[in-house]
């Protein structure tokens, strides 16, 4: 779901199970997909247009990466402190100067971190190039606030985008 286009066919498989499921409601069910589906393509498009104005397409994770579906779709390099999601390792020192060494060389003005993160290796990376740490929402958890204040898939991920423009400009 941190690709948007795999995000539409989850939609569209979900639609056709509840309407097969739910034939009485199929018809709500059908208009509210296709609504939905628009409002995805309205994002993709954002985020193919940060990407396509972009100054680089480089960006850099001081966090685990749950971002490969994204990075792929929008063509984007990215080095991390964490090749996935696990939560079982721990960034080496080594790796941890690599991504200072690659924000330096680059001059990448965003650290990005995840949702509910610890932040500690991104606030380094950033304390070390005097970037800044903005996140990337992998739209898999919120917190309470997020929560109350009413935040969809939608909603984080036009954050994203944001946050994405800062980072490639």
């Amino acid at each position: 779901w941190t690709s948007v286009p795999n995000a539409k066919s989850i939609v569209r498989a979900i639609a056709d199970v509840l309407m097969e499921t739910d034939s009485v409601h199929a018809a709500s069910y059908d208009q509210n997909a296709t609504d939905y589906l628009q409002q995805l393509d309205e994002l993709d498009d954002q985020f193919r247009e940060v990407v396509a104005q972009a100054n680089r397409t480089t960006v850099v994770f001081g966090d685990r990466f749950p971002f490969l579906y994204l990075a792929e779709e929008y063509g984007l390099r990215y080095y991390a402190a964490f090749s996935g999601c696990s939560t079982q390792t721990e960034a080496s020192a080594n790796t941890i100067a690599a991504l200072i060494e690659r924000v330096k060389e680059e001059q990448i003005p965003v650290v990005f971190k995840i949702e509910l993160s610890n932040h500690k290796i991104a606030d380094t990376i950033a304390e070390q190039t005097g970037t800044q740490v903005l996140v990337l929402h992998a739209c898999h958890n919120i917190s309470k606030d997020d929560f109350v204040a009413g935040a969809t898939y939608l909603s984080l991920m036009e954050q994203n985008v944001a946050n994405l423009r800062i980072a490639l400009n």
